[in-house]
């Protein structure tokens, strides 16, 4: 039998950070630096509500008895969403030259990582251990 190889969620944000870095490479290139920041502000937008919320049930959902723990869970969803919204509310008032077009493609960027996390996690399950 197989063991089913879990992703980490960190390495799920790391992947974000790599995507999210080339992205920014690749606008700099294309359009320069205000595009540049825009597009790692959509990356940021993606990853830092992640990284929290993989904190916050590393720290104290995993304590919880699980009617608790699902509650938890939702509760930090809830909470990751929201931090997203404000982060995007506040994107013009912290990137003066905020180049939406650049922005929304690292963040859409950013946010197929979790495909490929699933993707990658599959190609993991049908491994079989070594000995």
């Amino acid at each position: 039998m197989l063991a089913k190889p879990g992703v980490s969620v960190w390495t799920v944000v790391g992947l974000q950070a790599l995507v999210g870095a080339l992205v920014a490479i690749a606008a700099y290139g294309i359009a320069g630096l205000p595009a540049a920041l825009s597009a790692l502000y959509g990356c940021i937008v993606v990853m830092l509500p992640a990284a929290l919320f993989a904190g916050g049930m590393r720290a104290w959902l995993v304590k919880l008895q699980p009617a608790f723990a699902l509650f938890g869970f939702a509760f930090g969803e809830l909470l990751k969403i929201a931090l997203t919204v404000v982060l995007l509310l506040l994107a013009p008032r912290l990137l003066p030259g905020l180049s939406w077009p650049a922005m929304l493609v690292g963040l859409v960027a950013t946010l197929q990582v979790y495909w490929i996390a699933l993707v990658w996690r599959g190609k993991l399950r049908g491994k079989a251990p070594k000995a």
